[in-house]
């Protein structure tokens, strides 16, 4: 069994008083405590993250890095992989807290127009009781009475500092226009679970497509993260066709960071991912994993609301 020192324990520490990092935040700390750069050359760093790891796999956690799909940026963590009954007594938020963060998290992959977010009144809207199970097995349909007094007595400003305390954790964030979007821990720890979970992923990483830029094509579930789509366009003197369906793409994305891939983002800090298939259509049993909020803690394997959202009635809307 390897041995940590003290170097490896700046850098697990650093995740876990700090939470999730940028890479340009990690590589400062990784150069003040090795004296080495991984600017260019990452071997160094991937080293260390594979032998922290390697032991980190003794308590089911792991040091994770992926791209926060809002601004296209790398950013690293620690997570529980393993959605067990003991990891749930470790978070801080209550039942209603986690019904709804569950709830914000399904309306935002269940949209086929892939905003990437949701609007503050929608999620201060969504209902608490379709996120939680009753003791058959099944979401709470009977009556107000039926319905946990915990969830039925969660007030709007309840909902309201629940989501800036989601903010503040970086499970949730706010975006430019205002709205509720995904934040980097959301990324970081449910990136195994948006990959299997029928969301189309992107034509370009391959990566799950929450936020990013859907083809013209009404028929075609094909779509592109921003920063990927910025990326393609700068290489490309032509026209840019969607790799699914082939007509013309739009040129006009959202303003990003253009960012230069570097072969697998995790590169050999975990295995890579089987790749979803790109034709998937969204499905309505988006089941949030148990290993959702963070290292220590979670939530539990709940049913999901069947409620999906068109592009037509996303136009309307």
């Amino acid at each position: 069994m390897s041995v940590l020192n003290w170097k490896h324990h700046t850098l697990i520490q650093a995740l876990m008083s700090r939470g999730p990092l940028t890479e340009d935040e990690l590589f400062i700390i990784f150069a003040d405590v090795t004296g080495k750069t991984p600017r260019g050359n990452k071997r160094e760093l991937n080293d260390y993250l594979l032998k922290i790891n390697k032991e980190l796999s003794y308590v089911q956690m792991e040091m994770r890095c992926c791209r926060n799909q809002n601004d296209g940026g790398v950013c690293y963590g620690l997570v529980n992989t393993v959605p067990d009954e003991q990891s749930k007594l470790g978070t801080k938020y209550s039942v209603p807290q986690i019904a709804l963060f569950k709830g914000v998290i399904e309306a935002i992959v269940q949209d086929v127009t892939a905003q990437g977010s949701i609007s503050n009144i929608d999620a201060l809207n969504i209902r608490l009781e379709n996120q939680v199970q009753n003791g058959t097995g099944s979401e709470y349909q009977e009556g107000p009475s039926q319905i946990p007094p915990a969830l039925r007595n969660f007030s709007m400003s309840q909902k309201e500092k629940t989501l800036d305390e989601l903010v503040r954790d970086n499970w949730l964030c706010h975006t430019p226009d205002g709205a509720i979007g995904l934040g980097a821990r959301s990324y970081l720890d449910l990136r195994s679970w948006f990959n299997s979970s029928g969301i189309p992923s992107c034509e370009v990483c391959n990566e799950a497509g929450v936020k990013g830029k859907v083809c013209q094509n009404e028929g075609c579930t094909a779509r592109i993260h921003h920063h990927c789509l910025e990326k393609k366009i700068s290489h490309s003197r032509g026209d840019i066709v969607c790799p699914s369906c082939g007509i013309q793409w739009h040129r006009g994305v959202a303003k990003t960071e253009v960012i230069e891939e570097e072969g697998d983002l995790n590169g050999h800090i975990q295995s890579q991912l089987p790749a979803g298939s790109k034709k998937k259509r969204l499905r309505a049993d988006t089941n949030i994993p148990a290993a959702a909020f963070g290292c220590a803690s979670s939530q539990g394997s709940q049913s999901g609301s069947s409620r999906r959202i068109t592009r037509a009635s996303a136009r309307l809307s």
